[in-house]
């Protein structure tokens, strides 16, 4: 399994991905109103929908840490978060590229990219918070409570195109694209996703070797000592 994670899962997403970026380049046809233009929604929509997939990870492991405290959850909290908000962002610029052709600015206080620009804010938030917090513990804490407030945010991303009036189109559906275009996009997600999956696995790995030295006592300590922290390292699951 450790191999398959190192290098199939990679190579899989990659394979995964230049099939779906040539089936949206070479093979889909060309949008009716927008042209070729319209090509880049395989590279923009995939990076958005992963970016809400380890944001929502980010709030379930923020909720289950405060249930029961674990070092692997507040692992999982941090490596959600910085891949949610890089895949976000680069969410975020591949959209204003395919705004200016199409709407003639890169940017619009529009409800949809003013709703992600606030969300991005708030896990850039979250991230400087845990590092300027030094306690362990209360680190985990804080920006778990953090994580669920700026979740909150997730359904207004998603449903802002239905709420309010909008620049951005409301999402698509099978029933409303062609069917060579419903197939690249979703193996472009597919392989986006295997992607993100490798990406968050590295990243929880390094952030829960790191929160497991952080708490771990010299062994050059006292022994009453030692004991006395042992419940501290016991938190790690």
């Amino acid at each position: 399994m450790g191999k398959f994670i190192k290098w199939g899962l990679p190579a899989l997403a990659l394979v995964v991905l230049a099939a779906g970026w040539w089936l949206g380049l070479a093979w889909a046809p060309p949008d009716r109103e927008m042209g070729d233009v319209q090509r880049i929604m395989y590279v923009h929509v995939p990076l958005q929908w992963v970016a809400m997939v380890a944001m929502a990870i980010n709030f379930v492991v923020a909720i289950s840490y405060l249930m029961k405290a674990s070092w692997k959850l507040d692992a999982a909290a941090e490596a959600s978060a910085e891949i949610g908000l890089v895949l976000g962002t680069a969410g975020m610029i591949t959209g204003a590229i395919w705004g200016r052709p199409t709407w003639g600015v890169y940017w619009s206080w529009d409800p949809r990219l003013t709703s992600q620009a606030i969300m991005l804010v708030t896990y850039t938030g979250y991230l400087v918070l845990r590092r300027f917090v030094e306690d362990p513990e209360k680190r985990a804490t804080w920006s778990s409570v953090v994580a669920i407030i700026g979740a909150i945010n997730l359904p207004i991303v998603w449903f802002s195109v239905r709420w309010w009036r909008s620049l951005h189109q409301v999402q698509s559906t099978p029933k409303t694209v062609d069917p060579e275009m419903t197939l690249a996009l979703r193996v472009s997600a597919f392989g986006m996703l295997f992607l993100t999956i490798w990406f968050l696995v590295l990243r929880y790995r390094q952030a829960l070797a790191e929160r497991q030295a952080e708490v771990a006592l010299p062994d050059a300590l006292p022994s009453d000592l030692a004991a006395a922290g042992g419940a501290n390292s016991s938190r790690v699951a």
